[in-house]
């Protein structure tokens, strides 16, 4: 037989470990067996899993023996905790939380974009942010046909990037809204993000999005620079982009061309038919949708896109199971062969 591959999903009952057990169900991964974990207050849930249940563990160090693959997503604090041990006890750790992200050793990856950086993994991948994972899918074929110089980008970041309780908060105050409440009143205990000292009804990651852009094209001298603003949009990021290309025979076209082509991408630019990406619709879509392409009045090699994801999916779940699907693919899940 083939191999066949025990997987574990830390963080199974939140936003993002709930479509991970989701994406594992119909993943061409073959798979062995799912252990679910989680915290203790989370243990003893049912969640199904191919139309079976299955109970949620208290997340432990012992949790991962047996286990060839580790997806995290419950915060990064426990994959600074978890995630060593996992290694050490002989799976791949594919981590979706920001801890691991800038290490040196640690590969930083979106499939479509660097999949050859899984080679020098040593037991743990970081999925990259949410916003950095959509605007790497399209800006990457661009850069490759037309080399880029400079990236500005305004992010506008649906609520369940923070989790479940942050969507559950949106839901709170838009009944506050529609009550007429003053906003004085609103309950504000989560967004814009858990970590900040101050809650507002409705954050900030542009270091984050600078630093894995670099990272993840392998260019240090690429000129970006983030805005990142949390709006009240339960899922979906939007993202405004304008890049300056180092080759003066780009085009709108040729762009369009481009991301007609590029895998995991949606070209949606027709804006006479009201054609164009839409946060709305992007959700439960595994692609990245981009838009609005159009040439700077100003800048002859400056460019806009609108560029549109689930950050969910594509910013997350799917994003590392794709992350594990190219390990398979690649041979770099390295377990025995059953017998």
């Amino acid at each position: 037989m083939g191999k066949e591959y025990h997987v574990a999903v830390v963080g199974a009952t939140g936003a993002v470990g709930t479509r991970m057990i989701e994406l594992l169900a119909e993943t061409s991964l073959p798979i062995a067996s799912v252990r679910l974990l989680a915290s203790k207050r989370s243990a003893g849930q049912e969640i199904q899993f191919k139309g079976q249940p299955l109970i949620v563990e208290e997340l432990v160090p012992e949790s991962f023996e047996g286990i060839d693959l580790a997806l995290f997503s419950a915060g990064g604090s426990i994959s600074e905790k978890f995630a060593p041990e996992a290694v050490k006890r002989g799976a791949v750790v594919v981590d979706n939380t920001s801890h691991f992200r800038m290490a040196k050793d640690v590969p930083l990856v979106v499939p479509e974009v660097n999949p050859e950086a899984l080679k020098n993994h040593q037991g743990i991948i970081a999925n990259p942010n949410c916003s950095t994972i959509q605007m790497m899918v399209a800006l990457e074929p661009i850069r490759q046909a037309f080399g880029l110089e400079r990236i500005i980008v305004s992010t506008y970041q649906a609520v369940s990037g923070a989790g479940i309780r942050a969507i559950n908060e949106l839901k709170e105050q838009a009944e506050d809204f529609l009550e007429g409440k003053p906003v004085s009143e609103w309950s504000a205990e989560i967004l814009p993000a858990g970590s900040d000292e101050k809650h507002y009804p409705i954050t900030y990651e542009e270091w984050k999005m600078m630093n894995e852009t670099k990272k993840i094209m392998g260019d240090n001298k690429l000129k970006v620079v983030a805005t990142c603003v949390r709006i009240p949009v339960i899922s979906g990021h939007s993202e405004s982009v304008y890049i300056e290309v180092k080759q003066a025979d780009a085009s709108v076209s040729a762009i369009q061309e481009l991301m007609a082509q590029a895998p995991g991408v949606i070209l949606q630019d027709e804006p006479s038919e009201q054609l164009y990406p839409q946060a709305l619709n992007s959700v439960n879509q595994k692609e990245t949708f981009v838009g609005r392409i159009r040439q700077d009045v100003d800048v002859k090699n400056g460019f806009h896109l609108w560029i549109v994801s689930d950050n969910l999916l594509k910013g997350a779940a799917w994003n590392s199971v794709q992350i594990a699907e190219t390990l398979h693919e690649m041979n770099l899940l390295r377990v025995p062969e059953n017998d």
